[in-house]
Formats: structure tokens, C-alpha cells, sequence
């Protein structure tokens, strides 16, 4: 039995999609940097939101977890960060990791915060980000590129998120 052939628009259209793929990829590469993987999860409303959807806004994308220390003390630091850039096209992600949504949840009880946290209790985005220690957050570009990762957390390196998100802002997509 033989294939049917591929129409000549059928042909066009994978070509394109081949292109845009490609071009993606060397546009990170370019800049040094990686695309971020692609993930799915819940926030605290169960709506699921993705990456992709987020594509064209500079990301903030933090991986923490209710028993780590330096979590707890990054976490109003990241949400003003939001609520400083949150007009200039600046979004927070972060993505609670506790395998009990319980623990997260007594944690957030009480906090005051803008950003959104997403729910992974089966560690989809530390392996998709290749995380190495906890907590660390990854600066993503408009074009879903991870441009800076910074592994732990301190109360200096806030003026250097700072630098980095006035950067990626600044850039065109």
C-alpha cells in the first residue's frame, strides 16, 4: 500500500513551523541561553497555566518549597519585585513544590501576596529547569528563554534581579 503524498500547502506550512522552530532555537542560543521547558500546572484556583501562554512577558520563575528557609525569606521579595514590574510586563511564577499541598498551603495562609504560585507536588518543573538547589529562580525572556538562574537567595541579590529585569524588559521580543 502506498502513502498518499503530501499536498504542496501541507508541504509549505510544515516547512514554516520547521523554520520557526529552528529560528527559536538559535535566537536562545544565541543569547546563551536555553528555552524553558514546557510546563503545565495548577494555581491556587486550579486553572491551569503554561509557560507558552505567558510568552512576550519577562518571567520570573521560582521553584521553592514551604520547608526550605531561604524560600520563606525570598518570597515577599519576589512578590514586590511583581508588584514593582507587574505594568511594565514583568510576571512571577512561583512554583511550590511540596509533595503535600497542605504544607504549601499553611504557609500562603495568612500572606498577603499578588504573584502567582503554582502547584507541583510531582516535580515536573525542577526537572524540566534541571534544578540543582533549592530555592532557584530562573529569569526567562519574551521569548521564553532562560537568561539568568540564581541558586539560593539573599537579601543583595534583589538589586541584581533588578539589573537583569530592566534588561529583559528594555529588550524587544
Amino acid at each position: 500500500m502506498t502513502k498518499p503524498a503530501m499536498t504542496a500547502t501541507a508541504k509549505a506550512i510544515a516547512l514554516q513551523i520547521f523554520v520557526v522552530a529552528i529560528a527559536t532555537v538559535a535566537i536562545a542560543a544565541s543569547n546563551g541561553a536555553r528555552l524553558a521547558p514546557s510546563i503545565a500546572l495548577p494555581d491556587r484556583n486550579g486553572a491551569t497555566v503554561t509557560l507558552e501562554s505567558l510568552r512576550g512577558r519577562v518571567l520570573l520563575v521560582d521553584i521553592w518549597a514551604s520547608w526550605c528557609p531561604p524560600c520563606k525569606a525570598a518570597f515577599p521579595a519576589y512578590d514586590k519585585l511583581y508588584r514593582e514590574y507587574r505594568e511594565r510586563g514583568f510576571e512571577v511564577l512561583a512554583i511550590n513544590v511540596d509533595e503535600k499541598r497542605s504544607a504549601a498551603d499553611a504557609f500562603l495562609n495568612g500572606r498577603e501576596f499578588a504573584m502567582r504560585v503554582l502547584f507541583d507536588p510531582k516535580g515536573t518543573a525542577p526537572m524540566g529547569f534541571d534544578l540543582k538547589a533549592m530555592p532557584t529562580s530562573y529569569l526567562v525572556d519574551k521569548r521564553g528563554a532562560i537568561r539568568y538562574s540564581h541558586e539560593g537567595f539573599t537579601d543583595k541579590v534583589v538589586q541584581q534581579y533588578r539589573r537583569e529585569i530592566e534588561q529583559l524588559i528594555a529588550e524587544k521580543p
